[in-house]
C-alpha cells in the first residue's frame, strides 16, 4: 500500500492544531496580565472573542495557505510568515470589535499584548515543530525503502536529483543500472545492488517498498512496472524531468489518457471560486462608486470635450480572447487618430504606449487618470467575468499582434483592473520587458493572499494619486 502525499490544507494539520493552541495560550496570558488569574472563557464577551479567534485562524489557514513551503523556510522567512499570519488575525479581531461596536467592552491592552505574544509563541512553536518534523522524516524507521532503476548515462544525475529532496518520505537503498554491469559499485554513496538479470531476484529477497524507473523507453518501463506491481511493489516511472516543466504540475485524466499536466500556475477549484466571489463582491461595490463618479464627471466630460461619456475599445484577454473594455473617456474624441503622430514621443521601450502630459487628454481627464477614476467602468467587465480585480493589464489588438512568443505568457491569466505592474511603480517603468517580467512573476506565484496584498497596495497608490499619467 502506498500513502499518497497530502496536497490539501490537511497536509499540515499538525501546524494548524499547534497554532490554535499557541494563539489561545497567548489570548489567555494577555487576559491574565490585564485582569488577573481568571479564565477568559468564563467571561461571555471574551468567550465570544476566543471563538472568533479560532474561526479567524482556520479561515486564514484555509484561504491564505499559510503553510505553503513551511519546511523549506529559513528563520527570517519563517518570522515574516508568522508576522503576517498573526497580524491578519489581530486585524480580524480588531475589525470584529469595531464592526460590532463593542470597543468599550474589550481591553485594547489585551488585544495588543495578544498580538505580541502570538508572534513570539507561534514563531517558537514553528521552529520547534519543524525540527521535530524534519527529524521524523529523516528517521529511517519512518521511510520507505526505494530502489532506482535507470541507465548508466542517467544514474549519477538521477541520484543527485533525489539528494536535493531533503524532506522525502523514502530512503534510496540502492540503484540498478540496466544497460551495464556495475553491480558492487557505489555511486554517490548509493550501492549498485543488482543488474538487469538479477533485479527481480533482489526484489524478491530484500526489503523493497518502492521502485523508481528512469528508463529510455516508455514501453520497456511500462512492462517492468507491470511485473513489479505483480510483486506488490509500488512503482513510479518518470514521465518528464521537472526542469523541463513549470513548478506547477498535476497528474490527471485527459480523454482516455493519464497525463502529467504542467502550467505557469495551477489553481484549485476552491481558489478559483473564492477569487470569483471576490471579483463579484468588488465589482458590485465598484459599480456603486462608478455611479457616483458618473453623476460628478459626466457633465464635466460633456462640457470640456463634447462626445460620449464612456470610451470602449477591443482588448485582448486571457490566452488571446478579445473583449470590449470600458472606461470614462478622458481624452478628446480624435485621440486614436492622433496616436500615430505621437508615437515618436512614446516613453515606453517596447509594445506599449505611455506619455507624460499627453496632449490628447483634456483637463478633467488628467484628474480622472491621476486618481484612476477613468478605470471605474471596468467593474462592469469584472462583473461579466471578462476581467478580474487583480490580473495583468490587457493589451490593445495592435500591441498584441506584435507580441513575441514569451510576451504571450502575460496573457495566461484573466486580465485585471490592477496588478503587480501597477503597484510596482508603473509611472517609473519604461521597459515593456520589465512589465512582462512582473506579470509573469505574478502568474507564477499567484495566491489569494497575493491578490489581497496587491488590492491593498492599489488603494494606497490611488490615495497617493500615483495612478496612470
Amino acid at each position: 500500500m502506498y500513502k499518497k502525499e497530502k496536497r490539501s490544507w490537511m497536509k499540515h494539520i499538525d501546524f494548524t492544531i499547534a497554532d490554535i493552541l499557541c494563539l489561545q495560550a497567548a489570548f489567555i496570558i494577555s487576559y491574565f496580565i490585564r485582569l488577573g488569574f481568571m479564565v477568559p472563557y468564563k467571561n461571555e464577551p471574551y468567550q465570544r472573542l476566543a471563538i472568533i479567534l479560532l474561526m479567524l485562524d482556520i479561515c486564514v489557514v484555509f484561504f491564505v495557505e499559510t503553510y505553503q513551503g513551511i519546511l523549506r523556510r529559513n528563520h527570517w522567512q519563517e518570522l515574516k510568515a508568522v508576522l503576517m499570519h498573526c497580524t491578519v488575525i489581530f486585524l480580524g479581531m480588531t475589525s470584529y470589535v469595531w464592526v460590532t461596536k463593542q470597543s468599550e467592552i474589550y481591553s485594547r491592552q489585551i488585544l495588543l499584548v495578544f498580538w505580541g505574544l502570538s508572534i513570539v509563541f507561534e514563531y517558537v512553536e514553528h521552529c520547534a515543530l519543524k525540527i521535530w518534523v524534519r527529524k521524523r522524516l529523516r528517521n529511517a524507521k519512518n521511510q520507505s525503502a526505494m530502489i532506482i532503476v535507470t541507465t548508466d548515462e542517467r544514474v549519477e544525475q538521477c541520484i543527485k536529483d533525489f539528494e536535493s529532496n531533503r524532506y522525502r518520505e523514502f530512503i534510496v537503498r540502492g540503484v540498478v543500472v540496466v544497460d551495464k554491469d556495475r553491480k558492487g559499485e557505489v555511486i554517490r554513496e548509493i550501492p549498485v545492488v543488482a543488474n538487469a538479470d538479477d533485479f527481480f531476484e533482489y526484489v524478491r529477497t530484500n526489503v523493497v517498498d518502492e521502485v523508481f524507473i528512469n528508463g529510455n523507453s516508455i514501453d520497456s518501463s511500462e512492462a517492468l512496472a507491470e511485473d513489479l506491481l505483480e510483486m506488490g511493489v509500488t512503482v513510479h516511472f518518470k514521465l518528464v524531468h521537472e526542469s523541463k516543466l513549470m513548478p506547477n504540475k498535476v497528474i490527471e485524466e485527459c480523454g482516455n489518457y493519464m497525463v502529467l499536466t504542467s502550467s505557469m500556475c495551477i489553481a484549485s477549484p476552491r481558489q478559483l471560486f473564492i477569487k470569483r466571489c471576490m471579483d463579484i463582491a468588488g465589482s458590485l461595490i465598484g459599480l456603486v462608486i462608478m455611479g457616483i463618479a458618473f453623476l460628478i464627471f459626466a457633465p464635466i466630460i460633456k462640457r470640456q470635450s463634447p462626445g460620449p461619456i464612456f470610451f470602449s475599445q477591443i482588448r485582448v484577454g486571457k490566452n488571446g480572447r478579445k473583449f470590449k473594455i470600458y472606461k470614462f473617456r478622458s481624452m478628446y474624441t480624435d485621440a486614436e487618430e492622433r496616436k500615430q503622430e505621437l508615437m515618436k514621443d512614446n516613453e515606453m521601450d517596447g509594445l506599449m504606449f505611455k506619455m507624460d502630459n499627453d496632449p490628447r487628454v483634456f483637463p478633467a481627464g488628467k484628474i480622472m487618470r491621476k486618481l484612476s477614476i477613468d478605470e471605474l467602468p471596468q467593474f462592469w467587465n469584472i462583473l461579466k467575468g471578462e476581467m478580474s480585480l487583480v490580473g495583468t493589464r490587457p493589451p490593445t489588438v495592435d500591441e498584441f499582434v506584435q507580441y513575441e512568443a514569451h510576451h504571450r505568457a502575460r496573457l495566461g491569466i484573466k486580465p485585471g483592473l490592477t496588478g503587480m505592474w501597477q503597484v510596482s511603480g508603473r509611472s517609473d517603468i519604461t521597459d515593456f520587458e520589465e512589465v512582462v517580467k512582473l506579470d509573469t512573476e505574478y502568474i507564477s506565484n499567484w495566491t489569494l493572499g497575493l491578490d489581497v496584498k496587491i488590492l491593498f497596495k492599489t488603494i494606497e497608490v490611488v490615495l497617493r494619486g500615483s495612478g496612470a499619467k
